[in-house]
């Protein structure tokens, strides 16, 4: 019986770089972990052992190193759609590249007594602190003729205290979930927008950083804005601000995962819970996706 050779790619996975710009005493960071796949003539490297077409990965890697020396890192969009174009347009056997970036953001430290060191300014210029576990995400894939562009965030933590709603949903007899007409809504988000950019001669790139900032201010703001009867209704709530404001995307993608608070029971104490004390469940948990898109635009964000 023969068999086939399928899709099939290869290349280097988390390759941490870390770009600092100086200008005087106020430094820049870009903290990446960047991840490179990579696609083409690659037959004989899978049915013969003929490593003639294969770029090896330990090259992608010095690639990525190389590349944030020479020419910088300004968002890790640019960033992607360079390291892509380069593998494609400068080695022949190779069609596609996909690149993968997560960012880790940095914020600046700011001391009250600061304006000692730096006039004017409230904030140490080479100091910095993680912003705890949200990442900033892009995946960039160029096939020698068009460049696609998704964007994201995971680990961005929400919460609304009130203003959420859960009833007149489907009973059956294993159903014992009580209706609650004023509950924590709480969420982790993962969200992906793919951008109508396709990277044609002439036609400029958005703003990166701006866009990144944006969407993620209209996310926020439809979550805390939004009263909710359920988190599926909020999901749509903020993929639809987004496309209402950023004509640069043409799609989101949203995994909101239900972080439920139960109230705890304190009668047993002789303690009535005026919806004050809660239990976090770890897990189980609701998990809520779905994609939001431009009407005529076929949605293409695969589900992670």
């Amino acid at each position: 019986m023969a068999h086939v050779l399928g899709q099939n790619q290869y290349g280097k996975a988390e390759t941490r770089v870390v770009r600092i710009t100086r200008n005087g005493h106020r430094h820049e960071i870009r903290d990446l972990n960047v991840s490179v796949a990579l696609s083409g003539d690659l037959d004989d490297v899978h049915l013969t052992g003929s490593n003639a077409h294969c770029l090896p990965t330990d090259t992608t890697k010095n690639t990525v190193y190389a590349f944030a020396k020479q020419y910088g890192i300004t968002s890790p969009e640019a960033f992607g759609i360079q390291l892509a174009r380069h593998f494609v347009d400068d080695t022949e056997p190779i069609h596609r590249a996909r690149i993968r970036v997560e960012e880790y953001v940095w914020d600046r430290i700011a001391t009250p007594d600061n304006s000692a060191k730096f006039i004017g300014s409230d904030e140490i210029g080479h100091s910095f602190v993680r912003r705890g576990t949200e990442v900033r995400t892009s995946e960039i894939v160029y096939d020698g003729s068009s460049v696609q562009v998704i964007s994201g965030l995971k680990d961005l933590i929400v919460m609304n205290s009130t203003n959420s709603e859960f009833w007149g949903y489907i009973k059956d007899r294993y159903t014992t979930l009580q209706e609650a007409y004023d509950r924590i809504l709480a969420t982790q988000v993962t969200a992906r927008w793919k951008f109508g950019f396709t990277g044609a001669e002439g036609e400029p790139e958005p703003n990166w950083d701006r866009s990144y900032g944006q969407v993620r201010r209209h996310l926020l703001e439809a979550f805390a804005e939004t009263y909710s009867y359920s988190l599926q209704q909020t999901l749509f709530a903020m993929g639809n601000r987004v496309l209402d404001n950023r004509a640069e995307v043409d799609e989101v993608r949203l995994e909101l995962p239900n972080k439920h608070h139960f109230l705890v029971d304190l009668e047993p104490f002789g303690l009535k819970n005026d919806n004050e004390v809660y239990y976090a469940a770890d897990r189980p948990y609701g998990l809520i996706e779905g994609t939001v898109h431009r009407e005529g635009v076929a949605p293409v964000i695969p589900v992670a």
